[in-house]
Protein backbone atom coordinates (compact mmCIF):
# COMPACT_ATOMS: atom_id res chain seq x y z
CA UNK A 1 0.00 0.00 0.00
CA UNK A 2 1.36 3.41 -0.96
CA UNK A 3 0.52 6.64 0.80
CA UNK A 4 -2.58 8.37 -0.54
CA UNK A 5 -3.80 11.97 -0.43
CA UNK A 6 -6.56 10.79 1.91
CA UNK A 7 -4.01 9.46 4.43
CA UNK A 8 -2.20 12.78 4.26
CA UNK A 9 -5.47 14.64 4.80
CA UNK A 10 -6.00 12.49 7.88
CA UNK A 11 -2.60 13.58 9.18
CA UNK A 12 -3.28 17.20 8.29
CA UNK A 13 -6.49 16.99 10.31
CA UNK A 14 -4.60 15.72 13.34
CA UNK A 15 -6.08 12.23 13.41
CA UNK A 16 -2.62 10.62 13.49
CA UNK A 17 -0.02 11.80 16.00
CA UNK A 18 2.72 10.53 13.70
CA UNK A 19 2.59 8.87 10.28
CA UNK A 20 5.72 7.45 8.63
CA UNK A 21 6.14 7.13 4.86
CA UNK A 22 8.70 4.41 4.17
CA UNK A 23 11.04 4.56 1.15
CA UNK A 24 8.91 2.03 -0.77
CA UNK A 25 5.79 4.16 -0.30
CA UNK A 26 4.15 2.09 2.43
CA UNK A 27 3.10 3.73 5.67
CA UNK A 28 3.31 2.95 9.37
CA UNK A 29 2.38 4.60 12.65
CA UNK A 30 4.67 2.44 14.81
CA UNK A 31 7.26 4.55 16.65
CA UNK A 32 10.46 2.98 17.95
CA UNK A 33 13.73 4.15 19.53
CA UNK A 34 15.88 2.18 17.09
CA UNK A 35 16.61 5.18 14.86
CA UNK A 36 17.61 8.83 15.09
CA UNK A 37 15.11 11.50 13.99
CA UNK A 38 16.07 14.43 11.76
CA UNK A 39 13.41 17.19 11.94
CA UNK A 40 13.19 19.84 9.24
CA UNK A 41 11.12 21.47 6.52
CA UNK A 42 13.20 19.89 3.70
CA UNK A 43 12.23 22.56 1.21
CA UNK A 44 14.05 21.10 -0.62
CA UNK A 45 15.80 17.93 0.59
CA UNK A 46 19.42 18.37 -0.51
CA UNK A 47 22.90 16.89 -0.27
CA UNK A 48 23.58 18.68 3.02
CA UNK A 49 20.64 16.93 4.69
CA UNK A 50 21.64 13.56 3.26
CA UNK A 51 25.28 14.08 4.22
CA UNK A 52 24.37 14.99 7.80
CA UNK A 53 22.11 11.94 8.08
CA UNK A 54 24.88 9.70 6.75
CA UNK A 55 27.42 11.14 9.21
CA UNK A 56 25.05 10.50 12.12
CA UNK A 57 24.40 6.95 10.96
CA UNK A 58 28.14 6.32 10.88
CA UNK A 59 28.64 7.90 14.33
CA UNK A 60 25.72 6.17 16.07
CA UNK A 61 25.32 2.97 14.09
CA UNK A 62 21.54 3.46 13.71
CA UNK A 63 19.46 4.61 10.72
CA UNK A 64 18.15 8.16 10.47
CA UNK A 65 14.47 8.87 9.88
CA UNK A 66 13.43 12.35 8.76
CA UNK A 67 10.49 14.27 10.26
CA UNK A 68 8.34 17.07 8.89
CA UNK A 69 5.94 18.92 11.15
CA UNK A 70 2.75 19.94 9.40
CA UNK A 71 2.45 22.84 11.83
CA UNK A 72 4.98 25.55 12.60
CA UNK A 73 5.39 27.95 15.49
CA UNK A 74 5.63 31.08 13.33
CA UNK A 75 4.48 29.99 9.83
CA UNK A 76 1.19 28.80 8.30
CA UNK A 77 0.40 25.07 8.36
CA UNK A 78 1.58 23.10 5.32
CA UNK A 79 -1.10 22.41 2.73
CA UNK A 80 -1.72 19.04 1.08
CA UNK A 81 0.15 19.89 -2.12
CA UNK A 82 3.25 21.00 -0.21
CA UNK A 83 3.23 17.87 1.95
CA UNK A 84 2.87 15.55 -1.05
CA UNK A 85 5.78 17.27 -2.80
CA UNK A 86 8.04 17.08 0.25
CA UNK A 87 7.19 13.45 0.97
CA UNK A 88 7.83 12.50 -2.67
CA UNK A 89 11.46 13.65 -2.27
CA UNK A 90 12.06 10.78 0.17
CA UNK A 91 10.73 8.00 -2.07
CA UNK A 92 13.51 5.45 -2.36
CA UNK A 93 15.72 7.55 -0.05
CA UNK A 94 14.70 7.30 3.62
CA UNK A 95 11.69 7.08 5.95
CA UNK A 96 9.98 10.40 6.66
CA UNK A 97 7.57 11.04 9.53
CA UNK A 98 4.69 13.49 9.33
CA UNK A 99 3.69 14.99 12.67
CA UNK A 100 2.02 18.03 14.16
CA UNK A 101 4.90 18.50 16.60
CA UNK A 102 6.01 22.08 15.99
CA UNK A 103 8.11 22.23 19.17
CA UNK A 104 10.89 19.92 20.27
CA UNK A 105 9.19 19.32 23.59
CA UNK A 106 6.29 17.77 21.64
CA UNK A 107 8.66 15.83 19.39
CA UNK A 108 10.26 14.35 22.50
CA UNK A 109 6.87 13.12 23.66
CA UNK A 110 6.27 11.46 20.27
CA UNK A 111 9.79 10.02 19.98
CA UNK A 112 11.04 9.24 23.50
CA UNK A 113 14.60 7.93 23.99
CA UNK A 114 15.54 9.32 20.59
CA UNK A 115 18.58 11.15 19.26
CA UNK A 116 17.49 14.22 17.29
CA UNK A 117 19.69 15.25 14.37
CA UNK A 118 20.09 19.03 14.25
CA UNK A 119 21.76 21.54 12.03
CA UNK A 120 23.81 24.20 13.77
CA UNK A 121 21.21 26.96 13.41
CA UNK A 122 18.40 24.75 14.73
CA UNK A 123 20.47 23.83 17.77
CA UNK A 124 21.21 27.50 18.44
CA UNK A 125 17.48 28.30 18.35
CA UNK A 126 16.75 25.42 20.71
CA UNK A 127 18.89 27.00 23.45
CA UNK A 128 18.21 30.68 22.70
CA UNK A 129 15.75 32.37 25.10
CA UNK A 130 14.61 34.67 22.28
CA UNK A 131 12.72 31.74 20.76
CA UNK A 132 10.82 31.35 24.04
CA UNK A 133 9.67 34.93 24.32
CA UNK A 134 12.93 35.82 26.13
CA UNK A 135 11.74 33.61 28.97
CA UNK A 136 14.61 31.50 30.33
CA UNK A 137 12.17 29.54 32.49
CA UNK A 138 10.27 28.39 29.38
CA UNK A 139 13.53 27.54 27.60
CA UNK A 140 14.74 25.45 30.53
CA UNK A 141 11.38 23.69 30.87
CA UNK A 142 11.49 22.72 27.18
CA UNK A 143 15.03 21.35 27.48
CA UNK A 144 14.09 19.41 30.62
CA UNK A 145 11.24 17.82 28.66
CA UNK A 146 13.80 16.52 26.16
CA UNK A 147 16.06 15.26 28.91
CA UNK A 148 13.25 13.65 30.90
CA UNK A 149 12.04 11.85 27.76
CA UNK A 150 15.50 10.29 27.38
CA UNK A 151 16.25 12.35 24.27
CA UNK A 152 19.45 14.05 23.19
CA UNK A 153 20.75 15.86 20.12
CA UNK A 154 23.66 15.49 17.73
CA UNK A 155 24.63 18.67 15.89
CA UNK A 156 26.24 19.24 12.52
CA UNK A 157 28.37 22.31 11.88
CA UNK A 158 27.81 25.12 9.41
CA UNK A 159 29.73 27.49 7.14
CA UNK A 160 29.89 31.02 8.53
CA UNK A 161 29.41 34.00 6.14
CA UNK A 162 33.10 34.95 6.44
CA UNK A 163 34.14 31.46 5.29
CA UNK A 164 35.02 29.66 8.55
CA UNK A 165 33.31 26.40 9.49
CA UNK A 166 31.62 26.46 12.89
CA UNK A 167 31.32 23.28 14.97
CA UNK A 168 28.90 23.11 17.89
CA UNK A 169 30.39 24.48 21.11
CA UNK A 170 29.08 22.92 24.34
CA UNK A 171 29.14 26.29 26.10
CA UNK A 172 26.35 27.57 23.84
CA UNK A 173 23.95 25.59 26.03
CA UNK A 174 23.38 26.26 29.75
CA UNK A 175 25.62 24.04 31.86
CA UNK A 176 22.69 21.96 33.10
CA UNK A 177 21.83 20.95 29.54
CA UNK A 178 25.24 20.64 27.92
CA UNK A 179 25.13 16.81 28.14
CA UNK A 180 22.05 16.86 25.89
CA UNK A 181 24.18 17.91 22.91
CA UNK A 182 27.08 16.32 21.11
CA UNK A 183 28.86 17.73 18.07
CA UNK A 184 29.94 16.18 14.83
CA UNK A 185 33.46 17.21 13.92
CA UNK A 186 34.27 18.93 10.65
CA UNK A 187 36.01 15.73 9.54
CA UNK A 188 32.78 13.80 10.11
CA UNK A 189 30.50 16.26 8.37
CA UNK A 190 30.96 19.29 6.18
CA UNK A 191 28.63 20.19 3.31
CA UNK A 192 28.46 23.88 2.44
CA UNK A 193 24.83 24.01 1.33
CA UNK A 194 21.70 25.62 2.73
CA UNK A 195 18.04 25.31 1.76
CA UNK A 196 17.63 29.09 1.61
CA UNK A 197 20.58 29.45 -0.79
CA UNK A 198 19.19 26.70 -3.02
CA UNK A 199 15.75 28.34 -3.08
CA UNK A 200 17.32 31.72 -3.89
CA UNK A 201 19.28 30.26 -6.82
CA UNK A 202 16.12 28.59 -8.12
CA UNK A 203 14.24 31.89 -7.83
CA UNK A 204 17.05 33.74 -9.62
CA UNK A 205 17.00 31.22 -12.48
CA UNK A 206 13.21 31.52 -12.76
CA UNK A 207 13.33 35.32 -12.81
CA UNK A 208 16.11 35.25 -15.40
CA UNK A 209 14.06 32.96 -17.63
CA UNK A 210 10.99 35.20 -17.28
CA UNK A 211 12.93 38.38 -18.03
CA UNK A 212 15.11 37.04 -20.84
CA UNK A 213 14.22 38.23 -24.35
CA UNK A 214 12.09 35.74 -26.24
CA UNK A 215 13.29 34.60 -29.67
CA UNK A 216 11.28 36.10 -32.50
Amino acid sequence: MTITPEQLRTSLNGEHLALCCLPDGTVTTTVSATYAVFPGSFHPLHAGHRGLAQAVEQRLGVPVHFEISLTNVDKPDLDLESVLWRVHQFHGVAPVWLTRAARFSTKAELFPNTVFVLGYDTARRLVDPRYYGNDITQRDAALRTLRDAGCRAIVGGRLEPEGSFQVWDATLAPMEFQPLFQALTEAEFRVDLSSSAIRQRASDRKNHAINSPKPE
